[in-house]
């Protein structure tokens, strides 16, 4: 029997569960790794070699975004970037993903739809399908999404980092923090920030590439340069120093940074949302295309901060946390 035709601007409640869940699944295409997809009680994927690799994000509306500062083609776009990015940081592809969806009645089926339309066109650039999910009713938005992939080579982990390792960085970092400061003072300009805070570009290649050639440890930049390379610091049990004249502070960063009486480089070391790669490697291996040294690893002291900007304790934001 053909599907009926949703009204696009009818409410959820209006709508039913099963007539939504039958729209949203028509959106996402299926892989080859899907043996059984939505539609069972449980997906059904194959890997052909070597590692599974699985993560599980939450975004929350009015913690971690807000309806009014982006479309919802964004914040699906947003919401797989997160996801996709943590399988990259270990040195994989992601393959397969799961949504749920806690959703207020009176919200329409114009906007899921166009989450789930932002969500699969990000999943597509990874080759990733959406096997699955789950929708209920709540007081507000909440996504959660659980994300499945593979590793081809040894996952590369946070724990791995050694003294005289080379610190780098892939992709672009603070973009989103900017955006973000402008859209929480009422402003939308300059764009390209607000289009980076609303739909960021993580390097999906990128990790991969960099366990192939020999990282040591890597960590996918959701938090804050500081705060992440503080993971990675405190799994290893060495320091991390960061050189901020290594660091690329972008010209709209420095417009943003006059006009808000900030200095710019703080979006960079605190920033998160851009998800770029952090990673070490050993000082004789050259640095894939595309990685940028930004700092080096040291011996453990106790009496010095896990991670330093130009030698010393960093005073500003290190990065974003829950509570």
């Amino acid at each position: 029997m053909p599907a009926v035709p949703l009204d696009l601007k009818s409410t959820l409640a209006e709508t039913g569960e099963f007539a939504l869940i039958d729209a949203i699944t028509a959106i996402f295409p299926q892989g080859e790794q899907v043996l059984v997809g939505p539609g069972d009680d449980a997906a059904v994927l194959r890997i052909r070699n070597g590692h599974v690799v699985v993560s599980t994000d939450l975004m929350v509306e009015g913690r971690h975004f807000r309806r009014e500062w982006a479309p919802a083609e964004d914040i699906g776009a947003r919401a797989a970037a997160q996801n996709l990015s943590d399988v990259n940081a270990m040195g994989g592809t992601a393959t397969s993903l799961t949504v749920g969806l806690a959703l207020p009645a009176d919200l329409t089926v114009e906007w899921v739809l166009g989450f789930a339309r932002g969500f699969a066109a990000e999943c597509s650039k990874v080759g990733a399908s959406v096997v699955g999910g789950d929708i209920t009713r709540s007081d507000q938005v909440v996504i959660a999404v659980t994300v499945m992939g593979g590793c081809t080579v040894s996952p590369v982990l946070r724990s791995g980092a050694e003294p005289g390792d080379v610190v780098a960085l892939c992709g672009r970092q603070g973009w989103a923090a900017g955006g973000l400061a402008i859209l929480g003072r009422g402003f939308r300009s300059p764009r390209v920030l607000v289009e980076a805070y609303r739909r960021p570009e993580p390097p999906y290649a990128a990790g991969r590439v960099a366990a192939e050639a020999g990282a040591t440890a890597m960590i996918d930049v959701s938090d804050g340069l500081v705060a992440d390379a503080a993971h990675i610091a405190g799994a290893s049990g060495v320091r991390i120093n960061l050189h901020s004249a290594q660091l690329d502070v972008a010209e709209p960063l420095h417009a943003v940074g006059s006009a808000l009486g900030a200095d710019p480089i703080q979006f960079v070391l605190g920033g998160g949302d851009d998800h770029p790669l952090l990673a070490c490697f050993p000082a004789d291996v050259p640095l894939p295309e595309g990685w940028t040294a930004v700092g080096a690893v040291l011996a453990a002291d106790a009496e010095a901060a896990p991670v330093t900007v130009d030698g010393a304790p960093y005073e500003g934001t290190a990065g974003w946390t829950h509570f």
